[in-house]
């Protein structure tokens, strides 16, 4: 099983149980046994391993709080470091950081 680091705060236990059902759905949509190797099948189904998963649904869901598709909610609890009224002056307000 490949390395899988801990993400989004997932315990790592949790992220290696998730790719394994992952796994079983690709090898389940193929029909081939536990023998064949993963990668060449969720590439040729577009998948992505949980990691790069959890982390291109963040950027997506911190695309859309950016640019008003999000939930009120969830864009309320992002805002632009240049938009922080004591932050202006700082060189941190050039940069495109974020404040959660």
């Amino acid at each position: 099983m490949p390395l899988i680091r801990r993400t989004a705060g997932l315990p790592v236990a949790l992220l290696h149980r998730l790719q394994s059902v992952l796994n079983a759905a690709a090898r389940l949509v193929f029909s081939v046994g536990k023998s064949e190797h993963i990668t060449p099948l969720l590439r040729q189904l577009h998948w992505l391993r949980v990691p790069e998963r959890i982390q291109f649904w963040l950027c997506a869901l911190t695309y859309r709080c950016l640019n008003g598709t999000a939930p009120q909610y969830l864009a309320e609890t992002l805002q632009k470091s240049a938009d922080v009224q004591v932050r202006r002056r700082l060189r941190s307000a050039a940069t495109s950081t974020l404040i959660v």
